[in-house]
């Protein structure tokens, strides 16, 4: 797929947890990591509001578009 969720990196970079962000946004550890490694099918909209909220960023930040050709080079 050629969208990438970068979520691990603002994690990283807000020093937050998986753990409080799934707590946040009331979903549990196994589907946000689904969300994270990139296997999720789709996101809400509600959801996505709520990670952004909770990190203090815009959506452009931890989701990018890599055309499948960049990806399979990687």
């Amino acid at each position: 797929m050629a969208i990438v969720i970068d979520l691990d990196v603002m994690l990283a970079m807000r020093k937050k947890k998986s753990k409080e962000l799934s707590k946040y946004i009331g979903i549990t550890e196994q589907n946000l990591s689904t969300l994270k490694t990139g296997k999720a099918k789709a996101v809400r909209m509600s959801t996505l509001n709520a990670i952004c909220k909770f990190l203090e960023c815009t959506p452009g930040d931890i989701l990018k578009y890599k055309p499948d050709e960049e990806l399979s080079e990687a």
